[in-house]
């Protein structure tokens, strides 16, 4: 088992809060992460108790009486997969408010049951909800801790030592990806057949649990169509008249494969706060193993062009940007920028004070100044809160290309601490 950097997080809120809810897409790890929780010994108190709604026992019990389900429970005790029954959430709050316990229910969702609707007012203030992607580079690494999007933000070099960014190596990161039983099979070609498992595996059962879809058929074409566009503007119309979709049915498709994490949508950063989403947000899929099986590349494919495609290069650093943002001590949120007239920061990486840091991708080995183009003028406009400008290329060395902007290689999501 690879150390999850979000464990130290976990163990906190067990400490002082009583529902702790730990979110990501099926197969990130989840129950592997609470059982390591429900194996520990217990400091004081009785043991942890382990139950899955993947048990089709357990499942018909809660969903025939929520209520007496969660009144017979006594003692901590972990529900694994509670997307499956939403209505338990409502005698979980109840019960907590007859019986207010630091860690007395930890529970996993393979789906954003946040966006489930009334779940998040039934417990607003009894519960912290964390949130688990898949493996980053540097767990699968079993790299410490050190948290990337916190030295991308201060510009730290000297936490990492960061190595050349050698093509076939990036490769295999993104082809790889980070699910956990993705990234241990030993070849590209039984990968390909985790990852069509899995999509068949959502799409079948997730899909039928959470929401009734006229044609199944459509929900796979649409993922499809998706991966093509990640790391782009998210545009309705375009995508109504390709799919062939009305408008209405693709928002809620699409609402539902956000639910089950299968796409992730970044909103647009501006100044002012109150009119942020406003714009048009990009829109991602949130692995790039996952976004390679759907563009069908090979490693073979990759290495064989001059280049890498700026779409996967761009969706495995968002993917990192959200798994070390999920531990931030920063506190950080991860936005894009873009101007109506069309001038474009990749990621903006915004602390509590309102301070910002922006991120370019290039799938290239060398930079010029050209590169910089959207950083300096973030640079110029936002002179007040622009902490540095990045541009993250495949290139050797960390490179210095005017005050507060740098040129860093993408090896750096894995580099190893300068501590080690």
């Amino acid at each position: 088992m690879h150390p999850r950097h979000i464990n130290p997080l976990l163990t906190e809120a067990l400490s002082d809060t009583p529902v702790v809810l730990v979110n990501g897409a099926r197969q990130s790890g989840k129950s592997t992460l609470v059982q390591a929780v429900h194996a520990s010994p217990a400091p004081s108190g009785p043991q942890r108790r382990y139950l899955t709604l993947d048990d089709t026992a357990v499942l018909s019990a809660a969903k025939g009486d929520p209520a007496g389900f969660i009144n017979a429970l006594q003692g901590p005790v972990t529900l694994d997969e509670v997307q499956r029954a939403p209505e338990l959430f409502l005698p979980i709050k109840a019960a907590v408010d007859r019986q207010r316990e630091p860690g007395r229910f930890l529970l996993t969702g393979s789906a954003n049951v946040l966006l489930l609707p009334g779940i998040a007012d039934s417990l607003a203030g009894r519960m912290e909800v964390l949130s688990l992607w898949p493996l980053s580079t540097a767990e699968l690494a079993d790299s410490p801790d050190t948290n990337r999007a916190d030295a991308l933000f201060l510009g730290d070099w000297n936490a990492l030592r960061v190595p050349a960014c050698e093509k076939n190596d990036l490769i295999e990161r993104l082809h790889r990806g980070g699910f956990p039983e993705a990234a241990a099979r030993s070849t590209p070609a039984r990968r390909e057949a985790w990852f069509q498992s899995y999509v068949q595996a959502i799409l079948q059962r997730d899909v039928r649990d959470l929401a009734n879809v006229e044609q199944l058929t459509e929900i796979p074409n649409l993922l499809q169509l998706l991966a093509t566009r990640s790391g782009t503007l998210l545009n309705l119309a375009e995508l109504s008249r390709t799919a062939r979709l009305a408008q209405t049915t693709l928002k809620r498709y699409f609402a539902l494969l956000e639910m089950l994490c299968l796409v992730v949508r970044l909103p647009s950063w501006e100044r002012n706060a109150g009119k942020r989403g406003v714009k048009a947000p990009k829109v991602f899929l949130p692995d790039s193993g996952l976004l390679s099986h759907f563009m069908g590349d090979t490693p073979q494919g990759l290495a064989a062009k001059p280049g890498l495609p700026g779409g996967l290069v761009e969706t495995f650093v968002l993917t990192e940007l959200l798994k070390h943002v999920a531990f931030s001590g920063l506190r950080l949120s991860l936005w894009h920028y873009r101007t109506q007239t069309n001038i474009e920061v990749d990621f903006i990486l915004e602390n509590r004070l309102g301070q910002i840091t922006g991120i370019e991708v290039k799938a290239s080995a060398t930079v010029d100044g050209k590169d910089f183009k959207g950083l300096r003028h973030l640079q110029a406009t936002e002179s007040a809160i622009f902490q540095r400008g990045i541009v993250l290329y495949t290139g050797r060395e960390v490179v210095p290309f005017g005050e507060n902007l740098w040129a860093v290689p993408l090896s750096m999501w894995w580099a190893p601490s300068a501590s080690r």
